[in-house]
């Protein structure tokens, strides 16, 4: 199986509340040095066999058509996953 990684963040000129609520808890929490906090979103797709070009490029046009809303966020990256057990 191949596993293909979307990542998709608000634009930087849209209020995310939940990352602000994250900020504001670090500190309380103990944790220090963190300026900002964004909230993304992560779409895993796997495919039935090693990840295609055409995967990736069916991938990529998926992020842009359904999986982010263009007018508020923004597709940051689209890449294939080499080692699906390092990351989850």
């Amino acid at each position: 199986m191949g596993t293909v990684v979307v990542d998709v963040m608000l634009k930087p000129e849209i209020l995310d509340p939940q990352g602000q609520a994250v900020a504001g808890a670090l500190p309380r929490l103990g944790f220090s040095g963190f300026t900002d906090v964004r909230q993304g979103k992560r779409f895993v797709l796997t495919t039935p066999g090693e990840v295609t070009p055409q995967d990736l490029a069916a991938a990529r046009e998926a992020a842009v058509t359904l999986l982010s809303n263009p007018v508020m966020e923004d597709v940051v990256s689209v890449r294939v996953l080499a080692d699906p057990e390092v990351e989850h």
